[in-house]
């Protein structure tokens, strides 16, 4: 059985409440789930820069180009005899689990997993989400707050599902567990199409931008390479074993959203503010997720602070525009249809965006 974090020996549970976080300079041998797009992709490049030799298994169906010298598995995560077939017998000295979503449609336990690893890892990091929180219109949610209890089926209720697995794990055998919560994750790769990117083509384009509630939502916005960066940290952190942690930068409204990523394009926004009784009729939204009530959330990164010494390196405003600038230098910029996410799905739909500020201006006169 491997030792419970790599590097052994660094830090003992005693200094959980002094710990600074840093970072390993002997090689270390890493698995992660996933890796072939945004969070996993990234979390491979910050793995390959601190000089540790990577692994990464999924399916091998989604093109992507791994950094030289990172090894692949090909496995199927909803198919217990296929991973079975290629962890078994294996150690590792952390892994990084970023693939868990696949299981919402109906995929493998995450028991079966958790016996593949437990007794063969240094470290598991399993990648949560801010939807495990229960609504609340008290802010800040920290980690103590209430779980949602929507169920399995829901994206967030099985988020919960898992944690509680995985750490319950961790009691019982000591598996060298930790959980991060992220809240809304951006930067370059985003492949989901409902966020910065359309966001970014409203300003350059000059489409009507539609706002529900008054752009008063506000949401937790955090960059991929703070996140990717602290996950590595937490492996490597004896204190952070059974451990869950909030990770984002500020939370800001729609408003401000709206606002920033503006100057960031050098543009003015066209807001139009959707009146509720118009968005109670409407067949589907004409804005993006993050701007709806369901996101209406803000969290304290407090003990990633205190425990992790995490400060992010992108605050709201400089990684927007750092990310401006990649999606600036992609085709992405000159996407003449929708572009739509092929797991979830998420798109964005111009026309009906601009046929719902029409309805708003005729109902306010305007037009």
């Amino acid at each position: 059985m491997l030792a419970h974090r790599w590097p052994p020996g660094q830090l003992s549970r005693s200094d959980r409440d002094t710990h600074q976080s840093h970072r390993c300079a002997t090689p270390v041998k890493a698995l992660v789930l996933g890796g072939s797009v945004f969070v996993g992709l990234h979390l491979v490049q910050e793995l390959v820069a601190r000089g540790h030799d990577v692994t990464v298994l999924n399916r091998g169906k989604t093109a992507t180009t791994l950094p030289a010298g990172v090894q692949h598995i090909a496995a199927d995560r909803t198919d217990a005899e296929s991973m079975r077939g290629a962890l078994a017998g294996k150690d590792w000295d952390a892994v990084f689990d970023v693939s868990g979503f696949v299981m919402v449609s109906g995929g493998s336990d995450i028991g079966s997993l958790l016996d593949l690893l437990d007794g063969h890892t240094g470290a598991y990091v399993y990648t949560s989400s801010i939807m495990a929180y229960r609504q609340s219109g008290a802010f800040p949610w920290d980690e103590d707050g209430e779980t949602t209890g929507d169920g399995p089926s829901s994206y967030g209720g099985f988020k919960v599902m898992v944690e509680t697995a995985v750490l319950e794990r961790q009691r019982r055998t000591r598996f060298p567990a930790s959980v991060v919560r992220p809240a809304a994750i951006y930067g370059p790769d985003n492949n989901i199409y409902d966020m910065e990117a359309p966001m970014f083509l409203r300003l350059l384009r000059r489409l009507p931008i539609v706002v529900p509630h008054e752009g008063l939502v506000t949401c937790s916005y955090g960059h991929v390479d703070d996140l990717c960066r602290v996950m590595v940290d937490m492996a490597s952190c004896p204190a952070a074993e059974g451990e869950i942690f909030n990770i984002t930068a500020e939370a800001v409204t729609v408003n401000e959203y709206v606002r920033v990523l503006g100057e960031i394009v050098g543009a003015t926004p066209e807001v139009v503010y959707l009146p509720n009784a118009l968005r109670r009729s409407l067949p589907r939204p004409p804005y993006g997720h993050l701007f709806g009530e369901a996101h209406h959330s803000m969290l304290s990164i407090a003990k990633a602070e205190r425990i992790l010494d995490f400060r992010p390196q992108y605050d709201f405003r400089t990684g927007h525009a750092q990310t401006f600038e990649w999606f600036m230098g992609t085709p992405l910029k000159d996407a003449e249809t929708p572009l739509r996410d092929p797991v979830w799905f998420a798109s964005y739909d111009f026309a009906w965006e601009a046929e719902v500020a029409a309805m708003v201006r005729k109902g306010s006169g305007l037009a």
